[in-house]
């Protein structure tokens, strides 16, 4: 009875990690749509739900803490605890980076920037995070090897926008220091979603850096 229980503690550990990351994709998404349609109630939704993500946190730690503590988990499962619990430190700062997109649409003002698609941005991130937790949950080792492939592409995708950007700025004609002033605000508003979407990216595959480990004991993509 002992290790049935034991092994039913494990699964509904799996369980509470993948709707760890349900949460925290709907709240990125919130986050991105209130940054596209300036929706400061919803910006405000997001930021207000960010301590329901840091409670989930909170509870999953301590049971990957006592499964450790309590129990005498074997390799195999000694792995899954904790990548588990490397998992969920990457969930909730994707969580804390949708808090500053909800942050980001309350200071914003105006979009000056049409050729920086970060929408197009926010898509890529979430099919990779979705992608990451799927892998987590099907222990897909091709899937792993793949986002860190994918990654790089989201550099890319970044670099190219942060370029827009700082080109657009040189290029533009300023009369006013007020006008200077609210340009190099905007600005660094959507460097910094930029950067925080290519912090996602970078959260995906750490997620899936863990998931090889702990399928195949593999830390090639761990760094």
């Amino acid at each position: 009875m002992a290790r049935q229980s034991y092994q039913e503690q494990l699964t509904e550990l799996r369980e509470d990690v993948l709707y760890m990351s349900e949460v925290v994709m709907e709240r990125l998404r919130m986050g991105l749509d209130a940054l596209e349609q300036k929706d400061v109630e919803l910006a405000q939704e997001v930021i207000e739900g960010d301590g329901e993500i840091n409670r989930m946190y909170l509870d999953l730690e301590q049971d990957c803490i006592d499964l450790l503590a309590l129990q005498q988990p074997v390799a195999s499962d000694l792995r899954f605890i904790a990548a588990s619990f490397k998992i969920i430190t990457d969930l909730e700062r994707i969580g804390d980076l949708a808090t500053n997109l909800g942050e980001y649409t309350i200071d914003a003002e105006r979009d000056l920037f049409p050729d920086v698609d970060v929408q197009e941005m926010g898509t890529l991130t979430l099919a990779m995070i979705e992608d990451a937790m799927i892998a987590y949950d099907t222990e897909d080792v091709d899937t792993c090897h793949e986002l860190a492939v994918r990654d790089d592409d989201l550099d890319h995708f970044a670099e190219r926008a942060s370029e827009i950007v700082v080109r657009d700025l040189i290029e533009r004609e300023l009369e006013s220091p007020d006008e200077v002033e609210v340009l190099l605000q905007d600005v660094s508003r959507l460097l910094l979603t930029i950067r925080d979407l290519e912090r996602v990216g970078d959260h995906a595959v750490n997620i899936a850096a863990r998931t090889l480990y702990m399928v195949e004991n593999d830390d090639e993509l761990i760094y």
